[in-house]
């Protein structure tokens, strides 16, 4: 390990990134962070998890070096960086957590993983973003240079954690941006888990707008996949910004309904007209009923696709799943665990999120 603080993009390149190196994965206990750390773990990689939550993968525990902490502690930052080759930072604040907690998190957490990063001589630090950062666009397919523009906190404090990284980027760490699409995989759970529970017990499953709209998705070991380019590709390539996503992809109502025929009930995807469920939607959300937020459901019923030909050209990213193959692998999974979280539910993606009023409504379908 280089102790100095003097990096540059040119030292980055000259080392092999593809030789056995030690990761650091930030949020290495949540969903992402476990299909991640057994990815590397497939690839010969060392892994690092920091998080918060437990690390409670029987499967990959013994493997793993674990340190729970917030990433928002410089200290408990700087304790896990030693010795580490290449941080991969996903950890994050998600929607439902309260304002601060999603700024201070998402952007001083991500401020204290690149200072510390420089400081310590990572090679580099490969910052999973979202494509939350462009807002509820006017165009499609959304490119990596298109305007950017936060809805809510969340929105918000995604753009400003990429300034933070571009602050690094330009003090000479490699830092590598992802914008991914809502990814979804085996142990994946969050507002997904709610679209699985109707469907595994014979629901139908309302669709806001008529649903002939494109929604892109993205299976985890796509990402994982687009994670690894990054983390090896040469320096000059990689240390940009890059859209991750599905390839095929069809309308949002063909994509949900195979998991419904997978399902086996004869259950349909049922259409409502846009605005009226919109504005039922906010006023649930304003009293806390349901957990649905702003940007999930101003979206849903309109085109939402991002090009991926960049991370293509420069990478050489091939996504291997389509958007029904990630939902199915997904639900299949979801299927299998059920006992494991039947009775859990919180606001990460690792756990279901609760129902709230919508569970009223599902008795209709």
């Amino acid at each position: 390990m280089n102790d100095t603080t003097d990096h540059n993009t040119d030292a980055s390149s000259s080392k092999d990134t593809t030789a056995q190196a030690s990761y650091l994965i930030t949020g290495g206990a949540g969903f992402l962070g476990i299909n991640l750390a057994r990815h590397l773990l497939n690839n010969g990689h060392k892994v690092t998890s920091l998080d918060l939550a437990d690390f409670d993968y029987s499967d990959t525990k013994d493997r793993v070096t674990i340190i729970t902490g917030d990433i928002r502690d410089k200290a408990k930052v700087d304790h896990a960086m030693q010795g580490i080759d290449i941080v991969v930072h996903t950890a994050a604040a998600l929607p439902l957590y309260s304002k601060e907690d999603i700024l201070t998190t998402d952007i001083d957490g991500t401020r204290n993983v690149m200072e510390s990063a420089l400081k310590h001589g990572v090679r580099r630090a490969v910052h999973v973003s979202s494509t939350a950062v462009y807002g509820i666009p006017d165009h499609h397919p959304l490119r990596e240079d298109d305007k950017l523009d936060g809805v809510g906190p969340y929105g918000i404090a995604k753009i400003k954690a990429e300034e933070v990284c571009i602050e690094y980027r330009n003090k000479g760490l490699c830092v590598p941006i992802i914008r991914p699409k809502s990814f979804v995989g085996p142990e994946r759970l969050g507002v997904f888990a709610l679209f699985y529970d109707w469907a595994k017990d014979g629901k139908g499953f309302p669709m806001i707008g008529n649903g002939r709209n494109r929604y892109q998705l993205l299976d985890v070991e796509d990402l994982c996949d687009a994670i690894y380019l990054c983390a090896t590709a040469d320096a000059d390539k990689a240390n940009d910004v890059f859209n991750i996503g599905a390839k095929e992809y069809t309308t949002m109502r063909e994509d949900y309904q195979a998991v419904l025929d997978f399902a086996g009930f004869g259950k349909r995807i049922r259409t409502f007209p846009a605005a009226p469920m919109i504005w039922t939607l906010r006023f649930l959300e304003l009293l806390k009923l349901s957990p649905l937020y702003k940007w999930v459901y101003e979206t849903a019923s309109k085109d939402s696709f991002v090009s991926i030909e960049k991370a293509e050209r420069v990478l050489g990213y091939a996504p291997r799943f389509s958007n029904k193959d990630a939902l199915l692998r997904n639900y299949e999974w979801y299927v299998e665990n059920l006992t494991r979280f039947e009775n859990a539910s919180g606001v990460s993606h690792r756990v279901p999120w609760g129902q709230g009023v919508l569970r009223i409504a599902k008795w209709f379908f």
